[in-house]
């Protein structure tokens, strides 16, 4: 990121309502109405050649000759680090809000992200995005098996990040249409006790060395399903190279202005729908130093590193487990962006996704 000049007061001033004009507007900006409709306490001629002296120093430029002026990404780069003032308040607010729509969720945790990136994505007017959580060391934390149709077995498991996911397996049941369905019922549910008592808590790269063989001699006739449902299971939820990613709110901001180009859009929208691989590491990281030093992490234009971002800015915060970070919570919109909105409602419902988890 290039060095960011030192400003007066009198400039921050101005680059403030400036860039608080434009975000309300989307219009261009000039000396006489700024000098009219904020208290600057300089007359208009002192405000234009403020404006000329931000224009050379990269923080505002004019996109038509004979237009007003506009932030440059630089600009809000200091709008966001110095000159943005956070409103408590507006994160107490979203925090309630979220904890009043969110706490009757019923079903599994993908329906509660899903569910949250929406309501992300009405409030801010803007893309959402929250990454599924995934740890590196998946545990299972429950089990249930479920006979859905004549030979078919479902198995459903959750994992320690409460990942659900249903698998169709074989019926270990010889001659099934000679067992009461009540009996097989009952079967199912002391097999599921018992695959509870022996898998709970182990991680995924452990299940398959379980040695079957020395299992209660009540269950000695299950080795062979035993084993292969294991197998299953280690298969079936072993870590993706990348987190699913919920996306909400491309509606929202298509009524955005800097939008109306329908080749940028074209680009952006591929990239959320097609390359989330490439998408993931820009939302989601646990090494970066930024996040290690603020909580919010603020990408503005050009410093995306994915040219199809690069008219926008992205907000993002993760959201934990036990201390550790598991996903993330992102808005994408213009760099013209409401900043103080949009960091109160990534920071409060990654808290709320934290609160979750504890």
């Amino acid at each position: 990121m290039a060095h960011l000049p030192d400003l007066s007061t009198r400039y921050q001033n101005i680059l403030k309502a400036t860039v608080k004009h434009y975000i309300a507007t989307a219009e261009p900006v000039g000396s006489k109405t700024l000098a009219e409709e904020y208290d600057l306490n300089v007359s208009s001629a002192t405000i234009r050649n403020a404006m000329g002296r931000l224009e050379n120093a990269g923080l505002l430029y004019q996109p038509h000759v004979s237009a007003g002026r506009i932030p440059s990404d630089s600009g809000y780069r200091i709008y966001v680090d110095r000159l943005l003032v956070r409103d408590e308040n507006i994160g107490k607010i979203i925090a309630q809000f979220l904890q009043h729509e969110l706490q009757s969720e019923k079903g599994s945790f993908e329906a509660l992200l899903q569910r949250a990136t929406k309501i992300l994505a009405a409030l801010s007017g803007y893309i959402a995005l929250i990454t599924f959580p995934q740890k590196l060391n998946t545990t299972l934390h429950h089990l249930q098996l479920v006979r859905v149709a004549s030979g078919q077995i479902m198995l459903i498991v959750v994992t320690d990040s409460y990942h659900t996911q249903s698998l169709l397996i074989e019926s270990p049941f010889k001659n099934e249409a000679a067992i009461d369905e009540e009996a097989i019922a009952g079967e199912l549910q002391i097999l599921s006790n018992f695959l509870n008592q022996q898998l709970k808590g182990q991680s995924l790269d452990k299940i398959i060395t379980i040695d079957w063989q020395e299992i209660d001699r009540q269950f000695a006739c299950y080795t062979g399903f035993l084993k292969k449902l294991a197998a299953t299971i280690q298969h079936s939820l072993q870590p993706s190279t990348f987190n699913p990613i919920a996306i909400h709110g491309v509606a929202e901001i298509l009524r955005q202005p800097e939008f109306s180009q329908l080749d940028q859009v074209q680009t952006l929208l591929y990239l959320l729908e097609e390359e989330q691989e490439q998408l993931l590491p820009v939302i989601f990281s646990i090494s970066d130093l930024e996040r290690q030093l603020q909580k919010v992490k603020i990408v503005i234009g050009a410093e995306n590193p994915l040219e199809p971002m690069q008219i926008c800015t992205l907000v993002s915060a993760n959201y934990y487990q036990d201390n550790i970070p598991i996903g993330s919570v992102g808005v994408i919109g213009p760099t013209r962006m409401l900043y103080e909105n949009a960091i109160a409602l990534v920071e409060s419902t990654a808290d709320y996704l934290s609160d979750t988890f504890k």
